[in-house]
């Protein structure tokens, strides 16, 4: 599986994103602009930079400007497109299959939100995209999912209809249950699962859901 690392400028806490990244041997990493800043204080070189370079500080760029063999992608100021977003574009069109982004997160609910939506990049292209902090994992899909309890990022899951309606909602393995449900938006009733079987399954026939797995207290294991 050709897995590609974007580390944008969000909240990233470093101990827990040097472990991700450790973790896995065979990667591309992307910084987005300003991720550049986490990457200089860990001395990672990433294989791509990409921006417009106006929120990363002179210093960094210009650390990085000296390092060999770097793929430079200098994009337009004036732009449709957040950095992150033409990261995971990029990232695509390289054969990409899965896309963690780190620092896609933190205290801007504008850039979280806007995020969130680049996931749906990832359903259109067919290439599993999903955010990642300390104490988050957020994916989104079309077609269902199966969460193995072994394997969970975090004790709680939750199920944000992305779509107006979720139709015919099933899911088993889980605390709460629902069978043939409508889950709809303005309410909260996806919120704070948690699964209590060897796996728990995920299954509906029409909408798109946003899946979040948390933890209150931040742990350094990851796995997919």
């Amino acid at each position: 599986m050709k897995r590609f690392f974007i580390i944008s400028g969000g909240k990233i806490e470093d101990t827990f994103a040097k472990a991700v990244l450790n973790g896995v041997a065979e990667k591309t990493v992307i910084a987005a602009d300003s991720g550049m800043e986490f990457l200089r204080r860990n001395e990672i070189i990433p294989q791509i930079i990409i921006g417009d370079f106006d929120s990363v500080s002179s210093g960094t760029l210009e650390w990085f400007q000296k390092k060999d063999d770097i793929i430079w992608h200098k994009l337009n100021p004036v732009k449709d497109d957040t950095d992150t977003e033409s990261a995971i574009r990029l990232a695509i069109s390289m054969g990409a299959e899965l896309i963690t982004v780190l620092g896609g997160t933190g205290s801007r609910l504008d850039h979280v939100l806007g995020n969130i939506e680049l996931l749906g990049i990832g359903l259109e292209a067919g290439v599993k995209i999903e955010l990642l902090d300390a104490n988050n994992r957020i994916r989104m899909t079309d077609c269902g999912m199966i969460l193995k309890k072994e394997e969970q990022f975090g004790k709680y899951v939750s199920l944000i209809p992305y779509t107006a309606k979720v139709e015919h909602l099933c899911l088993t393995g889980f605390k709460y249950p629902l069978d043939d449900y409508c889950l709809k938006g303005f309410c909260s009733l996806g919120v704070s699962n948690e699964i209590t079987e060897k796996q728990a399954e995920i299954t509906f026939e029409k909408g798109i859901l946003i899946v979040i797995e948390s933890r209150d207290d931040a742990a350094m294991t990851y796995e997919i």
